[in-house]
């Protein structure tokens, strides 16, 4: 027990192999995982450290899956020193990817099981200094197939104060999964 503790990828590993069964799909493992830890005691936490895991540059601005359902996410990124810049506010790149995350998450839970995704464009508007716990907030659509399109997501940060701090938009490019290879 003290090992697994101690070394949070095996716990992690260990957790998401027992709760989680594979689909076989990015947005069928995506909507399991959420759908099996969202309610458990610390399950919130897990899966978004799970997402940090499965996208490690993600994972370095700790941020937290709220709500996740098609069409709609809600992300938190607490204030910490790792994320700020010398104007003693969040890092426009911790901005943008806290948009990026969740503009990704909304979309990925969104696509059809035999569909995946990759972003292939990304534009933001600061429009305030992030500081203190900000929320990342996207509705997007929600792809009816797997056939190739782009699709233009918007995510928004707003600061404790309901003020908007950012405003994102994310291309996301939307097609069928390739064949394995034998």
């Amino acid at each position: 027990m003290f090992q697994l503790l101690t070394r949070p990828v095996g716990l992690l590993r260990a957790v998401a192999e027992r709760v989680i069964p594979s689909t076989g799909s990015p947005a069928g493992n995506l909507r399991v995982a959420w759908k099996q830890l969202r309610h458990l005691p610390g399950g919130k936490m897990l899966f978004s450290k799970m997402v940090g895991r499965m996208a490690p540059y993600t994972g370095t601005i700790g941020a937290q899956v709220l709500e996740l359902r098609e069409g709609y996410s809600r992300i938190e990124m607490a204030d910490r020193p790792g994320i700020r810049n010398h104007l003693d506010s969040t890092h426009a790149v911790a901005l943008v990817n806290l948009a990026e995350v969740t503009t990704g998450l909304a979309m990925m839970y969104s696509i059809p099981l035999d569909a995946r995704g990759i972003l292939s464009g990304l534009s933001i508007e600061y429009l305030k200094k992030g500081r203190g716990l900000l929320t990342g907030i996207c509705h997007c659509p929600v792809p009816p197939t797997n056939q190739r399109r782009e699709y233009d997501v918007v995510g928004e940060i707003y600061n404790e104060g309901g003020e908007l701090v950012a405003r994102a938009t994310a291309r996301w490019l939307i097609g069928p999964l390739r064949e394995k290879k034998r």
